[in-house]
């Protein structure tokens, strides 16, 4: 079935019905090709995260490149898909098309290929951000899962920016942008480095290092805070070592007798709750 496509976007829809056409090749396999981004160049899926893109694209941070949607949730998007650029292609195509060219069915039907743009691969500007700023720092994040979800709550949280350490996964892959709900796409971020390096930076740049850890030396409730705070959080598991604990303010979340930890992800949104209730930055 042909879905004749609303007439504002009459003139700017591209019909796709062969997998293997060249005009979509930026989204083929992306079950594959997402697992290390390819020039630059990443993958946005979902209804909630395309508009999220939308924002990012008009605010200069990151470049939607194209879209590919299943011709059926076409009307449902007009209104969102105007927002393009005139330059970004707008591909339509069946179930059976889209499920053959992404490699899996399980993409929701709505596809963007987008590129950082200079700013948001630019490092973090500390000098902008206000005397009470706060900002995620994670070392070893290697689940996408969980980075996904921490940036989640940096965005829900409004954290001024995360730094995420060479061995942490790829912020921008794409399982990571779906779980974040598009908070990647809001929090400014970096990611590259050591953990030694970050904390260094944090340090010079005026800000608190706490580290959550069950081992914390405070409870996150009276933990010591004043101006600039940042949260480092470790790998799901072994967490921060005793050696990284040891160079910042250590701190811990109030827990049950007879449980070790939170998942990484979940202990990130208490304690971004927790931090930016008592530095005022939410009521």
């Amino acid at each position: 079935m042909t879905v004749t496509p609303p007439a504002s976007l009459a003139n700017r829809v591209i019909r796709i019905d062969d997998p293997a056409d060249p005009r979509i090749a930026g989204f083929r396999d992306i079950r594959e090709r997402d697992l290390r981004r390819r020039h630059g160049s990443f993958i946005v899926e979902g209804a909630v995260v395309l508009p999220v893109l939308l924002d990012a694209h008009e605010g200069g941070r990151f470049c939607a490149e194209s879209v590919l949607i299943l011709e059926n949730r076409l009307e449902g998007f007009a209104e969102r898909l105007e927002r393009l650029p005139a330059d970004v292609p707008i591909h339509v195509a069946p179930r059976a098309v889209i499920d053959a060219v992404a490699g899996f069915p399980m993409h929701r039907g709505v596809l963007a290929l987008a590129r950082e743009s200079e700013a948001a691969s630019a490092p973090l500007d500390f000098h902008a951000m206000a005397g009470n700023a706060l900002v995620v720092a994670g070392q070893a994040i290697a689940n996408h899962d969980n980075m996904g979800g921490i940036l989640r709550n940096a965005a829900v949280f409004g954290a001024d920016g995360a730094l995420f350490d060479a061995q942490s996964c790829d912020p921008l892959y794409r399982k990571a942008i779906r779980v974040s709900v598009g908070g990647v796409l809001r929090v400014p971020f970096e990611h590259g480095g050591t953990g030694l390096s970050m904390v260094e930076r944090l340090a010079a740049n005026g800000f608190t290092v706490i580290g959550l850890s069950p081992r914390g030396e405070h409870d996150l409730e009276t933990v010591p805070i004043e101006g600039r705070t940042a949260l480092l959080l470790g790998t799901e598991g072994p967490g921060l070592t005793e050696g990284m604990l040891s160079r910042v303010t250590s701190a811990r979340i109030s827990q049950a007798p007879g449980m070790d930890s939170l998942n990484v992800a979940t202990a990130s949104g208490i304690a971004l709750y927790t931090l930016a209730r008592r530095m005022g930055r939410i009521a």
